[in-house]
């Protein structure tokens, strides 16, 4: 089977739309000092001071025991591959990122959570549950999640 050619035979289904739902958001406290550390290459991840739970991104209140008392914990940015999915349709969403896209949750070291982020620097046939990765930092951060361009290989 060789899925980028059976894709080519496979019509969209596209319904054409003239609505634009333009909206921003406020990222709150919490989220604004995680990508504020990622513009710094830095990646934090929130320690619940009741039970230990370590989550990335960190969040106000824990989401193992609901406790608000949650400290800022450094992680080092290595990290393993927990699952992943290939995009292989150029869809708007993706920007102009080309396709195949890789998806992946990452568990990063140090951290009792994996969190969504893409794969670069190798090909979807490359990839595997329990690779491990390395994030790979832009080179003109912004101050939000693409900071971290993509995780590659380690």
């Amino acid at each position: 089977m060789n899925v980028d050619q059976d894709l080519k035979t496979v019509a969209p289904q596209v319904y054409q739309s003239k609505i634009n739902v333009p909206y921003s958001w406020w990222a709150g406290d919490t989220a604004a000092a995680f990508f504020a550390h990622l513009s710094e290459k830095s990646i934090v991840a929130g320690r619940c001071e009741s039970c230990g739970n370590i989550s990335v991104p960190p969040r106000k209140a824990c989401p193992g025991c609901g406790s608000a008392s949650v400290a800022e914990k450094a992680l080092e940015g290595g990290g393993t591959v927990t699952g992943f999915t290939v995009a292989r349709r150029q869809l708007a969403a993706l920007g102009s990122k080309k396709v195949p896209v890789i998806f992946a949750l990452v568990k990063l070291d140090g951290a009792d959570n994996a969190f969504l982020h893409m794969l670069g620097g190798c090909a979807p046939e490359e990839v595997k549950i329990g690779m491990r990765v390395k994030p790979v930092f832009a080179d003109d951060p912004k101050g939000g999640i693409l900071d971290i361009s993509f995780f590659e290989p380690a």
